[in-house]
């Protein structure tokens, strides 16, 4: 065996061995909290994908969608047909169209009210709150009333929230927080919003 090799899988052991002790060290099973924030592309996309991911395993999801809900979402046409995945809509779309505070706040009252349901049952493996954080920034919600129903909810349930600007408190209440990074983004050079790729 080469020094390389040789180096290779000594590091490769000392790797090993850190991995499976931090294995042995996670005792814990509880349902989690997970933010999914930044100003980077991917937030409701990495959202889906553990949608994806739990329906595989025949678990029951609630997804509301607070902000793109009347676009087009590749994701959500793949999967509605599954008898374990319910979808919230809210009403008005994004609030940069409307921009009505009151039906706005309105819309995302009607909605938030199926997101409690879902919050409550503990049939419900998953939820994911979809640009909630656009809610809270706007003050259609507020961050108690959203604590308080992430606090109460069943202990084995899940929860992804996404969308830019987390709250602080949120972000102090999660167990996992991804900061979507945005390098470079194709709609800034003038690129449009892809079909397939972007939604």
């Amino acid at each position: 065996m080469s020094d390389r090799d040789t180096r290779h899988q000594q590091a490769m052991q000392k790797l090993k061995a850190h991995v499976d002790e931090k294995v042995a060290a996670a005792t814990e099973q509880r349902g989690l909290l997970l933010v999914f924030t930044g100003n980077g592309k991917g937030k409701t996309t990495a959202a889906w994908g553990t949608v994806t991911r739990a329906l595989g395993y025949g678990y029951k999801v609630g997804v509301v969608q607070f902000i793109k809900g009347q676009w087009e979402c590749g994701e959500r046409e793949q999967l509605v047909e599954d008898p374990n995945l319910e979808v919230a809509i809210m009403g008005t779309g994004f609030t940069w169209e409307t921009q009505n505070r009151e039906t706005d706040t309105a819309a995302c009252r009607e909605v938030w009210a199926e997101a409690e349901r879902m919050l409550a049952d503990p049939e419900v493996f998953l939820v994911v709150l979809d640009e909630i954080t656009y809610m809270l920034k706007f003050g259609y919600l507020d961050i108690e009333t959203v604590k308080r129903a992430l606090e109460n909810r069943p202990p084995e349930q899940s929860v992804i929230v996404t969308g830019r600007n987390a709250h602080r408190e949120l972000l102090a209440l999660a167990d996992t927080v991804t900061e979507m990074q945005e390098v470079r983004h194709a709609f800034n050079s003038g690129v449009q919003a892809r079909r397939g790729i972007d939604f």
